[in-house]
């Protein structure tokens, strides 16, 4: 009897995959890799800083790559084991993921080149680079995943790595920090699961693309709601939003300062992005009539974030406090949800990747400088080093939306935004944060920049304290792109208005996902 031929074509990529389709997973594959290569060296510790640096290089080229040709070509596709989707697993890239994954590569090289000076021989030796590296894999797992369950499996993976990178060291307030950081973490991760297979129940699928074509014809019989709603609190936790915001504060000051600079710059970010691609592209109606309490959530979490701040008399403390803040700023666009408003927020996601990690450097640095992080001793600096005190100017300038730097036109377009909405209430509460935000961060630059010890004292302790080289260079390295933002917005902007249309029409990025919208 003959051997019946089977048509795969219909279920299995038959072509050859181009090569230019590898950029897909070239952001998660290439730190997968290094930190694999750095795990089976981890006696070398001289080799770690460089292979780290260079491998984060190599990853920061592909994301170049990778977020040109989606703004050329549109959204990018790859899925795996050659099954069409939605059966196999698949990475899609579009303009918001490839952004965000090419601005957190950026950063953690710079904090890779920090870490040379900061993470000692015995830090390196028990994991820091391959915990970054596996950080920073599930990092671009997260942005550039196609498939809810895999976002689920890649937040795993950067919150057991984080959890090592915050342990590091094994004092008594890390231990304790990492403690409050897993219990809490592990709470909204297991809110995400719940989420998540309720949802495959209803739909039977976990390709966001799939979900995000069958959500209309599955609104009047599945509790859409209450998804949206879990996944507003699972999400609104990964992002340290009010009121589940307080795991943040209590862990963020315990490890060691380019640690905090990673987390403070790329980790809340994650959770802002599930928001917006779930929330945004996956659920629009009900993110619509949610919209009122995400817009009180946002108001909330960034004054009250900000108001912290100022209680605070050890600078990391009161870094942690301006994270949150921030990313109540972040959920004021989420909850308008208009063109304008997301493109405020995920431009403001830029800035703030930037801003807070060069914010953390600047307090190691200050640090190195004036031998401690309370504000109560640290002062003096400006005569120590009037490079720093210019830097933590721009830096300061920026984190409070201050011209020329790069918070400044997030806040207005989201400011325009939230008034054109009929809500200048949001608004107002935006203008609230950045005058509490210059006044916090002022108190900070004027407390340990322009106040002086007694001359004696002052200059005793100038002479004994080495000029921190690499510190500078890792500052400069982010000032230039947050000062590039201020002055020069226009690309920056239309990269964010063509990543926030892509979430609010997404037919190209189900198009890239079910070519010529074909059912699998």
């Amino acid at each position: 009897m003959a051997a019946e031929t089977v048509d795969l074509s219909h279920a299995m990529v038959t072509a050859p995959v181009p090569a230019g389709d590898w950029l897909v997973i070239a952001p998660v594959a290439i730190p997968i890799v290094v930190g694999a290569i750095l795990l089976m060296v981890r006696h070398e510790t001289r080799l770690h800083a460089s292979l780290a640096i260079g491998g984060l290089l190599v990853t920061l080229a592909t994301n170049v790559g990778l977020l040109s040709r989606v703004l050329a070509d549109g959204p990018q596709v790859m899925t795996m084991g050659r099954w069409l989707p939605p059966f196999g697993i698949t990475f899609a890239a579009d303009a918001l993921g490839a952004s965000l994954a090419l601005v957190a590569t950026l950063v953690a090289t710079v904090c890779a080149i920090y870490a040379q000076k900061d993470i000692e021989a015995t830090g390196r030796r028990y994991g820091f680079y391959p915990f970054m590296f596996l950080m920073m894999a599930g990092v671009g797992g997260s942005f550039l995943t196609g498939d809810i369950f895999n976002l689920y499996v890649w937040f795993e993976v950067f919150v057991i790595s984080s959890f090592g990178l915050l342990i590091l060291g094994s004092t008594h307030r890390q231990l304790d920090g990492a403690t409050k950081y897993a219990i809490l973490n592990l709470v909204g991760t297991t809110l995400f699961l719940i989420a998540t297979a309720y949802l495959y129940g209803i739909f039977g699928t976990l390709n966001m693309a799939d979900i995000a074509r069958k959500a209309d014809a599955m609104r009047d019989t599945g509790p859409m709601m209450t998804l949206a709603v879990l996944y507003l609190l699972a999400f609104g936790m990964k992002a340290a939003a009010f009121p589940v915001n307080f795991w943040l504060p209590a862990s963020y000051h315990t490890p060691r300062i380019v640690t905090a600079a990673l987390f403070g710059g790329i980790l809340t970010k994650v959770g802002v992005y599930s928001l917006l691609r779930v929330l945004v592209m996956l659920f629009p109606v009900e993110r619509a009539e949610l919209s009122g309490v995400i817009a009180w959530v946002a108001a909330a979490t960034m004054v009250l974030g900000i108001v912290g701040a100022l209680a605070q008399s050890d600078l990391r403390r009161v870094l942690g406090f301006v994270v949150i803040s921030g990313v109540g700023v972040m959920l004021a666009g989420l909850a308008l949800g208009t063109q304008e408003g997301l493109t405020g927020t995920i431009l403001y996601a830029f800035h703030s990747v930037l801003a807070m990690t060069a914010l953390y450097l600047l307090a190691g640095v200050m640090n190195e400088l004036g031998g401690t992080y309370s504000l109560h001793d640290l002062s003096g600096l400006y005569r120590k080093s009037p490079l720093i005190a210019a830097l933590a100017l721009l830096i300061v300038l920026a984190v409070a939306g201050l011209p020329p730097a790069s918070g400044l036109w997030p806040k207005v377009l989201l400011v325009r935004a939230s008034i054109d909405a009929g809500l200048p209430w949001l608004s107002f509460a935006i203008l609230l944060t950045g005058l509490l935000t210059t006044i916090a961060l002022g108190k900070v630059y004027i407390l340990t920049i322009w106040r002086q010890k007694e001359p004696a004292e002052e200059g005793a302790a100038a002479a004994s304290v080495p000029m921190p080289g690499v510190g500078y260079a890792s500052l400069i390295m982010l000032a230039v792109p947050v000062l590039l933002l201020g002055l020069y917005p226009e690309p920056f902007i239309r990269i964010a208005e063509t990543a926030a249309d892509g979430l609010i029409n997404s037919s190209a990025y189900i198009g890239a996902v079910f070519p010529a919208g074909g059912q699998p």
